[in-house]
């Protein structure tokens, strides 16, 4: 996913909210239509788990200022509506591929960023990013999914679990059906362990595919807000799954 600012909007940053050192955001109802809601700040791992714990990520590209967003709706799964289809649940069967969870976290967001997509111009996952991210899946809140095939990562996705809520960045496949077979793998284990929110942030016919909907942003908030209720999956996943 990658929304691009223009130079010439800018202009009309004036109106946004400037974060400065304090550590704080702006309530969520404040982002403008596309989402943004405020500009600057740092990628330190306390405003991450804050933004995070409040329905906000982090989006942008290497020549932007960091823009931290929120939009309404927000795209969701819930766990019990993960949609795998019949062709899916034969590739599942055949067992294809193997499956693992935090092994090799830097090389698939590593893969993220360097996968070609349709439409997109360069990447929003900077170095800065995989620095702060990498940093939380040491302390155990960022985790990635690898896809192997003959000893090959040939897929993958990552994100943060806070409470019983997963929040999803990004995924990347090398061959067919790789990082579904990751994703619904991951979304059927989560489910055993009492996850009942999957966080997909912006639509996706691919996610849209798997069972991901809309979801209103207050309606989200509050559900998330009942995720950060229960106690956070910390740690190494492949230990814990």
């Amino acid at each position: 996913m990658c929304k691009r600012i223009l130079k010439a909007d800018y202009l009309r940053l004036m109106s946004y909210y400037f974060l400065n050192e304090e550590l704080h955001f702006p309530p969520v109802h404040q982002a403008n239509r596309d989402g943004v809601l405020a500009i600057g700040g740092d990628l330190s791992i306390d405003r991450l788990l804050l933004a995070y714990r409040l329905g906000i990520f982090p989006w942008f590209s290497e020549d932007e200022p960091i823009i931290w967003w929120s939009p309404d709706p927000r795209f969701v799964l819930l766990p019990e509506h993960l949609k795998v289809s019949k062709s899916m649940k034969q590739v599942l069967k055949k067992d294809e591929f193997t499956i693992t969870y935090d092994q090799s976290f830097l090389e698939v967001i590593s893969s993220c960023q360097s996968i070609k997509r349709e439409g997109q111009y360069g990447t929003w996952i900077t170095s800065d990013i995989i620095e702060a991210y990498y940093q939380l899946h040491q302390m155990g809140y960022a985790h990635s999914v690898e896809v192997w095939k003959e000893e090959k990562l040939v897929g993958g996705l990552y994100g943060v679990a806070i409470g019983t809520c997963f929040y999803g960045e990004s995924m990347f496949t090398k061959v067919s059906n790789a990082s579904k077979a990751g994703f619904i793998t991951l979304v059927k284990q989560l489910a055993t362990k009492g996850f009942t929110l999957i966080d997909c942030q912006v639509y996706t016919q691919h996610l849209e595919s798997l069972g991901a909907h809309y979801m209103p942003r207050q309606q989200f908030v509050k559900k998330l807000e009942g995720c950060l209720t229960n106690t956070t999956l910390k740690g190494n996943w492949g230990e814990l799954l």
